[in-house]
């Protein structure tokens, strides 16, 4: 799993939940960091966050299909909620596949990771 934040503490969280579910995953904090890893790397899902230092995160999920087609990426956000427009248009024309709130709860990252992990193995 890719986790792009530029919060330390969301980073931290994202990862022990990851970490604890025996799911591997690498943290940036940047847009442009991000792009180099998927260039890179395989990776199963991205969980992105709505606003980078160095971008916007729906622009980053653009430019992550466009390096990685088909990778999966989920938008976290305490910007946007899950019934704004901006949301609803990029789930709707499959830029993000998924939507988490900050705060987010543990098992809505758990599970979203799972489900990863279960469709790379069918």
């Amino acid at each position: 799993m890719l986790i792009v934040d530029d919060e330390p503490d969301v980073c931290w969280a994202l990862k022990r939940i990851l970490d604890a579910s025996g799911i591997l995953s690498l943290v940036t904090a940047s847009a442009h960091d991000a792009l180099g890893l998927v260039g890179r790397e395989r990776f199963l899902l991205a969980f992105v966050d709505a606003k980078l230092p160095d971008g916007e995160g729906l622009e980053l999920a653009r430019r992550i299909q466009e390096v990685a087609p088909g990778l999966k990426t989920v938008l976290i956000s305490g910007y946007y909620y899950p019934d704004d427009s901006d949301v609803a248009e990029a789930l709707a024309a499959g830029v993000i596949d998924g939507f988490v709130s900050k705060p987010f709860v543990h098992d809505e990252i758990r599970n979203l990771a799972r489900h990863a992990v279960d469709v790379d193995r069918q």
